[in-house]
């Protein structure tokens, strides 16, 4: 931890502290360092182990083989450091990312906060209220200006809806009695005449009779002669 004390100027050292984002980049590089190492020490492991798998059955060479294994387990001592080390430094870096944001969060709610101070200097509470009740008094002005110029006006005595209605029942009841009168007696003058001629048909009729009677005369004086 010392070391990483200082390599962000802490401890005694009088150099300016690094900023958050420049601490952050440091971090990232060297995650990126010790990740290329961790990939390294893993194609050694995977080297040392091949060396000892071609060594291990032969007497001569099993010297040779114990030797990579033991640099395999070195190395991968190596690694399992190198990755505790890298958790830590992902750790650190997630925390001062987050410790960055909450900083840049802190400064604009700064500035929101004083730039809603310096818009309030400028209202006065009882201002405002006075404000509103002007607001309220002239709409309601305006209510009562509307309603008296829709009042209908009108020259003498305000007519009374009883009249009204009375009248109106006088002149109902009227077309009412013309509506019977109409269907009880209707007028003389409007009923249909008497036809006094005799009608065309039975005139043509009589007309034939004669005719044929007369033949029957002539017919029987020539039977007589």
């Amino acid at each position: 931890m010392s070391g990483f004390m200082k390599m962000f100027g802490g401890g005694k050292s009088k150099e300016k502290a690094p900023t958050p984002q420049e601490g952050i980049q440091r971090l990232r590089e060297t995650e990126e360092m010790l990740m290329k190492k961790s990939d390294f020490l893993e194609k050694k492991i995977e080297l040392e182990l091949t060396t000892a798998k071609t060594f291990a059955r032969n007497k001569d060479k099993k010297r040779v083989a114990l030797q990579a294994l033991k640099r395999k387990k070195r190395y991968e001592k190596q690694l399992q450091q190198i990755d505790g080390t890298l958790s830590t430094i992902e750790f650190q870096r997630e925390a001062l990312e987050n410790a960055s944001t909450n900083t840049e969060v802190l400064k604009v709610m700064g500035v929101a906060a004083n730039a809603m101070k310096a818009a309030h200097k400028e209202l006065d509470v009882d201002k405002v209220h006075d404000l509103m009740d002007d607001v309220a008094e002239q709409h309601e002005l305006a209510d009562e200006i509307s309603s008296a110029i829709s009042t209908q006006v009108g020259f003498g005595d305000p007519v009374d809806d009883d009249d009204l209605m009375a009248e109106l029942e006088e002149l109902e009841q009227e077309q009412l009695d013309q509506d019977l009168l109409n269907v009880a007696g209707p007028e003389t003058d409007n009923l249909p005449s008497v036809p006094t001629a005799e009608p065309v048909g039975a005139a043509t009729v009589k007309a034939k009779s004669k005719v044929e009677e007369d033949d029957e005369m002539k017919e029987l004086a020539a039977w007589a002669t």
